[in-house]
């Protein structure tokens, strides 16, 4: 996980420099003198940044790397937006998972200089925010099986009746946790929640871990993702977004849940049945949902993820998608696109890790069988 960068590969040797972002804003100005010294100069190019407003918290904190405060724009959706207008002659465009710009087939066809370059790769500063994740993944598991959320709100609204939040709130120690993933996230939260003594740790993924990992986090693979579901008090969802897993967590899945597990998802929303989910909490079937992600973002306002509960009143953990722009996370996948940047301008091979398309092909495994 981390942010993207779709970087295009271009034979042309003239450019004007036109770099208008701030998810680089901390980089991007070391490497604007950086750039200066680069060979051929002057420098054509234009660069398409879309990120998010931050507002007067990024106006106060300037390490908010990942928002338009420093004149970029947030404008994405529909024919007159900013993202619209700029893509058809830019040459690089940055997004992030928080406030994505989705390129799509017919935004392509529109893009004359990715059209006219040689090839397109999609690349991204692969693992900037990977602890970030993991942490908030445990968070999350923590919150839900303590019943924390209401016990804090009980506390706000001046009220104090310990049976009503203890009835509902367990240990982690012995219980099932398992991951639906195993990679760079997936592999971390498993070495988090070792100190929990969970009864079992189990994960889920189309290829095995090696053996010497699985043994340092004694994790168990379960092939079956109905029997895997079907033995967790917890499931935490770690995998990546693709065809093969848009809806994976569904109606007949969560049938196969043990009742009155919890699951948490800060991977992307759409793995998750929005309606689905919202039906196992409201029933009982699962004890609550937690995560940072939604089918749409930003989520609409009556979005039903914002305030279903279990029968008990709680079960919710759910936040903006924040988990990966810690402003650790920030600084890192920062430095991180400003290198992918000085490869692509001064002609270097990219780090193989950050390459998710190279030119002309399908290189990472970090996003499912392709």
């Amino acid at each position: 996980m981390g942010i993207r960068v779709g970087a295009l590969h271009s034979s042309q040797t003239t450019y004007k420099r036109w770099v208008n972002n701030s998810v680089l804003a901390s980089s991007f100005s070391p490497l604007t003198t950086q750039l200066s010294t680069l060979k051929p100069i002057p420098l054509i190019m234009k660069v398409l940044a879309i990120l998010y407003k931050g507002g007067e918290a990024a106006r106060s904190e300037p390490r908010l790397l990942g928002t338009i405060e420093n004149q970029v724009s947030d404008s994405k959706e529909g024919p007159d937006s900013d993202f619209q207008k700029h893509i058809v002659d830019a040459e690089i465009l940055i997004t992030t998972p928080f406030h994505p710009g989705y390129l799509t087939a017919d935004l392509f066809e529109k893009a004359k200089n990715l059209k006219l370059c040689k090839g397109i790769q999609v690349l991204e500063v692969s693992g900037s925010n990977v602890t970030s994740v993991a942490e908030h993944v445990v968070m999350s598991i923590l919150l839900l099986v303590r019943n924390f959320v209401p016990a804090h709100e009980m506390i706000e609204r001046g009220e104090w009746q310990v049976s009503d939040i203890a009835r509902n709130a367990f240990d982690l120690e012995g219980k099932v946790v398992g991951t639906i993933g195993a990679g760079r996230i997936g592999y971390r939260v498993l070495q988090r929640l070792l100190p929990f003594d969970c009864k079992e740790l189990l994960y889920y993924d189309y290829a095995p871990l090696p053996e010497a990992a699985a043994k340092s986090v004694n994790a168990r693979r379960v092939e079956d993702l109905k029997q895997f579901v079907s033995q967790c008090d917890v499931i935490t969802v770690n995998c990546p977004l693709h065809e093969g897993t848009v809806g994976l967590i569904n109606t007949d899945l969560l049938k196969h849940f043990k009742k009155g597990a919890w699951l948490v998802n800060t991977a992307r929303g759409a793995i998750c049945d929005k309606d689905a989910v919202a039906a196992a909490i409201k029933s009982g079937q699962i004890n609550g949902y937690a995560g940072d992600v939604w089918n749409v973002q930003p989520a609409e306002k009556d979005h039903v993820w914002r305030t279903v509960k279990n029968p008990l009143g709680g079960g919710n953990g759910m936040v903006p998608h924040y988990s990966g722009t810690t402003l650790d996370a920030q600084a890192r996948y920062a430095s991180g696109t400003r290198e992918i940047v000085e490869n692509y301008l001064t002609d270097k091979p990219q780090v193989p890790g950050n390459i998710i398309v190279g030119l002309g092909k399908y290189e990472t495994k970090a996003y499912g069988q392709r």
